[in-house]
């Protein structure tokens, strides 16, 4: 009977190294040495139909990544387009990204423009933009702001804040819609992973996404390495490194999801959070103690 297994391109490039000291590589010595991997005893398992990820989920989840990462990226320009125009504004608000700032910038998109801008007009903007939560006091604190702002009158720095903040408004969109096919999937798979506190559909989403099935694992380590969160050792006759690096090879996207969902659950599960604690208080970095956790999860 015909089986089909998977070979991971890393694994297969190692392999081909071991056989021989020679840089070479075609076609004709991939395909060799292949079928050598394959007769020899290098513990292969065979794939079946329903080991297959998602690839709907799949692709949706690492398109969400690159999305989420591109959109941070630009709240980045916004940040150092208003240390430029509009210095204060920074002090006055809990986030410069939240709909009543982006409305703000927008529309006057430097302390020059805000500084001239008429009370009434600018009340209206921030009352509506924030839902009632700012009013004319606010309108009021924020123009005398500008009119005493260090900010530099700089239009194209003006007109590139302009364009930034409709791109993030843009490509929050579309995360948006990213995000309604995602929990759409998830409904339907109905995953157990989601009953654990503090992991929301986005992150278990793409930890199924990457892991598959989890019985083709059989251990958490095996699912740790797969991830790239296992330790790496480092060992030479006498000379054995007491700092273990996390690995950091395999699927970035599940060691993201996993570390992320990680601390939530922390958050959420009391089990969870006094193993935390037992880490931070053997003198540990919170970084390094969140690492620790993925295992038990």
């Amino acid at each position: 009977m015909n089986s089909i297994r998977r070979l991971r391109p890393l694994h297969t490039n190692l392999y081909r190294k071991s056989l021989s000291l020679r840089k070479t590589k075609t076609d004709k010595v991939d395909a060799h040495m292949i079928a050598t991997m394959l007769m020899s005893d290098v513990n292969l398992k065979s794939c079946s139909d329903t080991s297959y990820h998602n690839k709907e989920l799949k692709s949706l989840t690492r398109y969400r990544f690159d999305k989420v990462k591109e959109r941070a990226q630009l709240k980045q320009s916004i940040s150092r387009l208003v240390t430029i125009l509009f210095p204060e504004l920074e002090k006055l608000v809990p986030t410069l990204h939240m709909a009543s700032v982006y409305a703000l910038l927008s529309e006057f998109p430097s302390a020059f423009a805000i500084a001239d801008s008429h009370l009434t007009r600018l009340t209206n903007l921030l009352s509506v933009s924030s839902k009632g939560r700012y009013g004319k006091d606010t309108a009021i604190l924020f123009r005398e702001a500008a009119r005493t702002s260090i900010g530099s009158h700089m239009p194209a720095k003006s007109l590139e804040l302009k364009h930034t903040i409709k791109l993030i408004q843009e490509i929050s969109v579309e995360i948006d819609e990213i995000e309604n096919e995602i929990k759409s999937i998830m409904d339907e798979i109905n995953a157990p992973l989601l009953s654990i506190p503090g992991i929301n559909y986005r992150m278990g989403a793409m930890i199924v996404a990457e892991i598959g099935e989890f019985s083709r694992f059989d251990s958490p380590d095996k699912i740790l390495a797969y991830a790239g969160m296992s330790p790496s050792t480092y060992q030479s006759g006498q000379l054995e490194s007491s700092y273990s690096h996390m690995e950091k090879r395999g699927s970035r996207y599940l060691r993201y999801a996993l570390y992320n969902a990680t601390k939530y659950v922390c958050h959420w599960d009391p089990t969870f959070a006094a193993y935390l604690e037992k880490k931070r208080s053997e003198g540990k970095h919170y970084n390094v103690a969140i690492s620790h956790e993925p295992r038990n999860l």
